[in-house]
């Protein structure tokens, strides 16, 4: 719409180039508990978020320990980021040891009302080219909301799963995982942050850590399939240290739907497509 005051940020785009470290990805596997691959194999799925971050120095983060507002973004001033939710294709992996090029666009900037107040949602697109070839499209949705009470959790018991795996979130986890990916974000590492700023019971598990271990519980109880598009969304926080349990079931053939929750119900949906 050329009358909202974000037109002028629609199809802004930023480009980077990074070498996919076997060092990182041996850093990613100790963090996850997970065999390292070796330059030259395959990046396991959405491991690719611990690349690409952008260096920003201490004095250029903001008071939750994002990067301070802007770039291609514009600014939200008083709001709190989160990390929504998002839609990833695979056409062919990224292989360790080799340059990659991420190219984001914002697609999308809308005002919304929710209950807990105003919510500014951007959507993001980032393609990741590697030796000339596309090998992952993906669509991330930002979300700036107003500082409020966490969302409680619906009590409703989890849908029964085809297979299912129980993660204890330690808070050395999300300290492990906040340095492999290079996220300053406060609620995941400062308990007192978290707890008194932003009203958080403990420390916040973070959601693209949550969707990692909800694949990977797919691609072990289905080790033959190729997974083509998975498509997430966050519901509510999970807390640390508190268990949760990651599961899904076939739903059709190439279909499967995916979800991570604990008695207090689910936090996160996905549904996946696979051959």
């Amino acid at each position: 719409m050329t009358d909202s005051p974000y037109a002028a940020w629609i199809g802004r785009s930023e480009q980077t180039t990074e070498q996919l470290s076997a060092t990182l990805a041996r850093r990613i596997a100790a963090t996850l508990g997970e065999s390292a691959p070796v330059t030259g194999q395959a990046l396991p799925a959405l491991w690719h978020w611990a690349f690409f971050q952008p260096a920003v120095a201490e004095e250029g983060l903001g008071e939750d320990g994002h990067p301070a507002r802007g770039g291609i973004l514009p600014p939200a001033h008083n709001r709190n980021r989160m990390w929504a939710g998002g839609r990833v294709e695979f056409h062919e992996p990224l292989r360790v040891g080799t340059d990659a090029t991420r190219t984001t666009t914002v697609l999308r900037i809308e005002e919304k009302a929710g209950r807990t107040g105003s919510l500014l949602f951007a959507t993001l697109r980032h393609d990741y080219v590697q030796e000339g070839r596309l090998a992952i499209r993906e669509e991330q949705d930002i979300v700036y909301r107003e500082p409020s009470p966490p969302k409680p959790g619906s009590g409703d018991a989890l849908p029964l799963a085809g297979w299912q795996e129980t993660i204890t979130p330690t808070p050395t986890l999300l300290f492990r995982f906040s340095a492999v990916t290079f996220n300053a974000h406060r609620i995941h590492y400062d308990w007192p942050y978290a707890t008194q700023t932003e009203g958080y019971p403990g420390l916040v598990v973070h959601g693209p850590l949550i969707a990692i271990l909800n694949l990977r519980a797919f691609c072990r109880a289905n080790p033959q399939a190729t997974v083509r598009r998975f498509e997430y969304r966050g519901q509510r926080p999970l807390i640390s240290p508190q268990p949760f349990s990651v599961g899904g079931r076939l739903y059709a053939p190439g279909k499967a739907e995916l979800w991570a929750g604990n008695d207090a119900g689910i936090a996160q949906r996905a549904e996946l497509t696979f051959d």
